[in-house]
This record gives structure tokens, C-alpha cells and sequence, in this order.
């Protein structure tokens, strides 16, 4: 990307010198935060508010600790495509979570949320409807289901009552006889009394009675809950111990890059759906995944698609999610497919990321089939497209033979430690000092603004607080930015740097 052409010689000037390295170095951390003090006590004659004053007195906390709980109980919901199971997730949570459309085959991987009902927590895991004898994707749907069952401590059955139990329906029925689990048949679309008749002809499926819901309008789903919640046991009989602390990893990328293919390879199992067919993975999906000897919770999410404003139906909701899935991640792995020239969608997504503040890992994707000609071309589009995030570690990988994927956790544990680093007051103010004295800010309007005070706000991202008595330019922000990397690292996370133009107190 080209840089502005206003930029100062000191954000484009030589690395930083070994001398100010080798100042920095030799200050104590009791000199660096007697200095700080001083400095400091000097922001006594300034203005400052009541948000001036928390910032200056936050503490530190600790990034790391890890809190252990039991598994929820796991309760599935499988069914035949398109008989509301996306539907029934949506009311049981109470808001608009799981992707629903009008269409089959909207839902095709199995998805994992929380829920909560009469004071107890569970997990609901929606799946893609299951057919037998399925071929192709619809073969991976209905392994998905399948799976999910084995996995659930009970499992919903659900069917449209305005089309009666199918043959399909009586496939399932013995597919889930044969996993003894606790199984409770949900007829839904009962709208109203006289399909509530029309729903005790499901007894004949032999599962017992029926339970009439609508799914759509909330009848029946409380009653169907409570029932559910007397069947499920306190604690998970199936799900692996549940740990609060593992960190949060958002697999994104456009369609069809292989973000699938590598959260699969990472849980060494057939997690997700994976098809040749772009746009196969809907709903962002968790999974804990032992990598590297510790724990991680991947979120395969949705492909990013460009002008989101003219998506239609599932993809629209998908993305909006996939957004969703980026707040709540720790750290982004962007997955690009080396094949292909690095396009604008893949720099949108990047900045998707950088905005919102997370950790980043570029994991440059299909590494195998990389031939000589397209290498140089990517040497370049990486100088030229990838320059703003030349911090971010970058890992070769083939997700599909997992070659090189031992270097994604390095990378991770990299790019998440500088993301948690918090630097002490009195080194950060010492670095400003430095700075400030070998590379002192332009004189603007016949004035030269200074930096009174710094402060580290906040980590996860890092983010660094100036108070000045003047606007700093842009330039000599960036400038501060590059050599706060030069001197702590920060690899793999973006740096913001805020500033709070104060006045001195007037003397009464």
C-alpha cells in the first residue's frame, strides 16, 4: 500500500539506533518509575477530568487466568431438512441465533450455542437435516447429525406435523434407537388446536407422545422445556470438561480458502463440512481443539462475501455473524490462498480485524501447490498489498495435508502474548523521552505541541494514552507506533495510540 506523502522522515527513517536501545536497557525499573511520579505530579497543573483520572489510576490485571467448570448437558436437535429445527433453536434461546430460511439445507454443520431455562444452563446443538442414503454434501450433513447425537446426553426429534411422519422420519427413528439415548419427539408447525389432533398420529413413529410446538409463535416450547430439562442430567455424561480459559481463535477468509479444511485438520476429526462448493459453511462453529499440548476454541466462520448490502437471505445473516464470531475472538488467523492473486476481499477482512482491535496471524494457504512464477508475484503483492500488517506473524500451511501446521500455535501464543503486554508507566514514559529528545515533534502554527505523560490504557489491544499540550500529527503517531514494536516486540497485534490534549489550570 503507498504511504501518505506527508508522512515525516521519522516514520520512514533507518531502525531505531543500538544507543537509545542501550539507554533504555540500562534504566531500573525503580529510576524509570521515579521519573514517571515526577511526570506525572507535573499533569497536577493541567486540566484533567473525572475519565483523565481513571486512566491514570487503572491497575493491572491479570490476562491469564483460567477458570474451570462442568460440561453443560448437551441436547441435540435433529430432524429432516426444512422442519423448523433452526427455528426451534432460535425460540429456545430467545433470539435470532441460528440461520433460518425458507429452503432446505440452510443448516449444515452441527452448531453449538448456550441456553438457559428455569435458572439452568445446557448446550443446544443445531444440525443440518438428516436424509439417509444421502450422497455428496448431504452425506456430510447427515454424519454431522449423527454425529451431534452421539455427542448429546438427549436429543429432540423433531417433525412438521403438516407433513406426518415420512419414511425418512422412520429411518431416523431407528438411527436414534440405536444410540439409547433419551429422545423426545417434537411435532412442530401446531399452530392451533386442530393440528394438535393431527399431531397425536405421531405416536405411531413409537417414540411416545408427541409434543405440539410451534416454533414460530412460542406455543408449547416452555412445556417442552421443562420436559427437557427433566431428562437432561445436571452434568454432561458425554461432553469433555469444560474450560473458561482456552483462547478464542476466528478462522476467517474468503470462501473457499480452506478455512474449513483447517479446523478440521487441527481437531483431527471431520468437524465441519468441507465441499468443493463455495459458501458450504453457514453458522460459525466452535470446537476445543488440543494443538501444540494446550487447549484452543476455533470459530470456523462464514466466508466473507464483498457488498455485503446486496447478500441475500442465509449468506447476509451468515456474515453478520461472522463479524459477531471476530468480537468475541481473542486472535484471527486470516486464511489466503496462495494460488490466487491477494485481492481486495482478502484486505477487507484484514482490516475487519485490525478494527476491531484482535490479535492476527496470516496463514498464507494451499503452500503445496505454490510454483516458482506465482511465488515472485506473491513475494511482491506481499511488499506492496501487506504492508500496513508487516508485524503479523506468517505461516505456510497446507490445511488440506497439514503440512507446516505444527507453526501455526507458535505463532498464535506470539501474536496473543504481545496482545496481553502491558508496558510499565515509567519504561513507556522513559521511551517517550527519548524520543521526544532525538526526534522532537514539527513546530505546526508557530507551535510545538509536547507529550506531558503517557500511559498504557488498556491491553488486548495494546493501547497507549498521550497526554499533550497540542494535536500530535498522524505521522509522528505512526512514528511512536514503529518504535514501540522496535523496542517491546508487539508482533502479531495492532498498536492504538490516543491522544488527550489537556490546558494548564488557570491560576486564580
Amino acid at each position: 500500500m503507498a504511504r501518505d506523502d506527508n508522512d515525516l522522515t521519522t516514520d520512514d527513517g533507518p531502525d531505531l539506533d543500538g544507543s537509545m536501545v542501550e539507554r533504555l536497557a540500562s534504566i531500573d525499573e525503580a529510576e524509570a518509575q521515579q521519573r514517571a511520579s515526577a511526570l506525572r505530579q507535573g499533569l497536577d497543573d493541567y486540566e484533567l477530568d473525572d475519565e483523565d483520572i481513571d486512566l491514570l489510576d487503572a491497575g493491572d490485571w491479570d490476562p491469564n487466568a483460567i477458570t474451570y467448570a462442568p460440561a453443560l448437558p448437551v441436547l441435540a436437535i435433529v430432524g429432516r431438512p426444512n422442519v423448523g429445527k433452526s427455528q426451534l433453536v432460535n425460540r429456545i434461546l430467545g433470539r435470532r441465533e441460528a440461520v433460518v430460511e425458507d429452503k432446505p439445507g440452510v443448516t449444515r454443520d452441527r452448531v453449538s450455542y448456550k441456553a438457559e431455562w428455569s435458572g439452568r444452563r445446557f448446550t443446544v446443538v443445531d444440525t443440518g437435516g438428516w436424509e439417509p442414503d444421502a450422497l455428496g454434501i448431504d452425506a456430510s450433513v447427515a454424519m454431522q447429525a449423527e454425529i451431534a447425537v452421539d455427542l448429546a446426553d438427549a436429543v429432540l426429534f423433531v417433525v412438521d406435523v403438516n407433513v406426518g411422519a415420512t419414511a425418512t422420519d422412520e429411518h431416523v427413528v431407528r438411527m436414534l434407537r440405536a444410540t439409547h439415548k433419551p429422545v423426545i419427539l417434537v411435532a412442530n408447525k401446531t399452530d392451533d388446536d386442530r393440528k394438535a389432533l393431527e399431531a397425536s398420529e405421531l405416536w405411531s413413529l413409537g417414540l411416545g407422545e408427541p409434543f405440539p410446538v410451534s416454533a414460530l409463535h412460542g406455543r408449547g416450547v416452555a412445556d417442552l422445556l421443562d420436559k427437557a430439562m427433566a431428562t437432561l442430567p445436571a452434568v454432561s455424561n458425554v461432553a469433555k470438561e469444560e474450560i473458561g480459559g482456552p483462547r478464542r481463535v476466528a478462522i476467517l477468509g474468503r470462501p473457499n480458502v480452506g478455512k474449513s479444511s483447517l479446523l478440521n485438520k487441527s481437531a483431527g476429526e471431520e468437524r465441519v463440512v468441507v465441499n468443493e462448493l463455495a459458501g458450504t459453511t453457514r453458522d460459525p462453529v466452535d470446537e476445543q481443539v488440543e494443538l501444540g499440548g494446550r487447549i484452543w476454541t476455533f470459530v470456523d466462520t462464514a466466508g466473507i462475501r464483498k457488498r455485503v448490502h446486496l447478500q441475500q437471505g442465509a449468506d447476509f445473516y451468515a456474515s453478520l455473524r461472522t463479524s459477531a464470531a471476530l468480537e468475541k475472538a481473542e486472535v484471527a488467523v486470516v486464511v489466503l490462498d496462495v494460488t490466487e492473486p491477494i485481492s481486495t476481499q482478502d484486505l477487507r477482512i484484514i482490516d475487519l480485524v485490525l478494527e476491531s482491535g484482535r490479535a492476527l496471524v496470516l496463514a498464507f494457504n494451499k503452500w503445496d501447490l505454490l510454483d516458482d512464477d506465482r511465488r515472485r508475484y506473491l513475494e511482491r503483492e506481499i511488499e506492496q498489498d501487506l504492508d500496513h500488517v508487516s508485524w503479523a506473524p506468517r505461516v505456510n500451511i497446507s490445511a488440506k495435508t497439514g503440512r507446516h501446521l505444527e507453526k501455526l500455535v507458535p505463532a498464535l501464543e506470539l501474536a496473543l502474548e504481545s496482545w496481553d503486554t502491558r508496558i510499565p508507566t515509567g519504561k513507556f514514559n522513559a521511551l517517550l523521552a527519548e524520543l521526544t529528545q532525538e526526534h522532537p515533534h514539527p513546530v505546526r502554527g508557530g507551535k510545538q505541541p509536547r507529550i506531558l505523560f503517557g500511559t498504557q490504557a488498556a491491553n488486548r489491544p495494546p493501547t497507549f494514552v498521550l497526554f499533550t499540550t497540542g494535536f500530535l500529527d498522524p505521522q509522528y503517531r505512526r512514528f511512536i507506533t514503529r518504535r514501540l514494536r522496535e523496542i517491546f516486540g508487539f508482533e502479531g497485534t495492532p498498536i492504538v495510540v490516543n491522544m488527550r490534549v489537556r490546558e494548564r489550570r488557570k491560576r486564580s
